[in-house]
């Protein structure tokens, strides 16, 4: 493994609170961290394909995979991207998912997306019962082209151990460094990341949910981080 991300996020991300606000923290002298909340309802989601998606209770839910676009760059099929709230740059994203797809598919998936600058352009961490094939379980790019895995555990024939292999909902953490490129996937609260990569194809966007072509749903999804320079808060 390369050298900790932990450490490298250190600087920036262990000192954002954990409790959400509506404004961003202003420390003199240093960066203004803001907190974006997305409940499960349709003013803060804006789903690719409405109709696949559902809102129920505290729940978005996506009730059933999304199509192939066939347009030349291999991505998720479906998702919805947080409309409230700044593009950020540096991002710690927490939630609890579920992937909803039957436990005998063994590639089912949702994934969780940030710096999303539009349709063929993003990273993302796919959540997989399966980590023997290249698109899954691992943390990818999106840029004008197929996804593309920059994970560190991704030997060429297997991954991490798979981040989800049954039917109840897991804690999820993806933290980014826009600074560093520093990524790091955590699942159920554990000290060591799941997931590692270093990448700075990107610089802020916006976070999202979804899935690459099965189906899922997420709760409590909270993310927060340093706005992008090109958005306003």
């Amino acid at each position: 493994m390369r050298r900790s991300t932990t450490a490298l996020l250190a600087g920036a991300l262990a000192l954002w609170p954990a409790t959400a606000s509506a404004a961003p923290d202003d420390d003199p002298g240093g960066p203004a961290y803001h907190h974006v909340t997305a409940p499960a309802t349709p003013q803060h989601w804006d789903p690719l394909t409405d109709e696949l998606w559902d809102y129920r209770g505290n729940q978005l839910v996506l009730t059933r995979a999304g199509t192939n676009p066939n347009d030349g760059a291999r991505r998720p099929f479906e998702y919805a991207i947080v409309t409230k709230g700044p593009e950020l740059a540096d991002v710690s994203i927490t939630a609890e998912v579920r992937l909803d797809e039957s436990v005998t598919v063994s590639n089912r998936d949702v994934v969780v997306i940030w710096n999303y600058q539009g349709p063929k352009r993003f990273y993302y961490a796919h959540f997989s019962q399966d980590n023997t094939i290249y698109p899954h379980n691992g943390i990818f790019v999106v840029d004008n082209a197929d996804r593309r895995r920059i994970d560190d555990q991704w030997t060429g024939s297997v991954g991490a151990p798979p981040a989800v292999t049954d039917a109840d909902w897991h804690d999820v953490r993806v933290d980014y460094s826009a600074t560093t490129g520093a990524i790091a996937v955590f699942v159920d609260g554990a000290d060591e990341p799941l997931m590692t990569a270093t990448d700075r194809t990107f610089s802020g966007g916006r976070v999202g949910f979804g899935s690459f072509d099965n189906f899922g749903r997420t709760r409590h999804f909270r993310a927060v981080g340093t706005a992008a320079s090109s958005a306003t808060p």
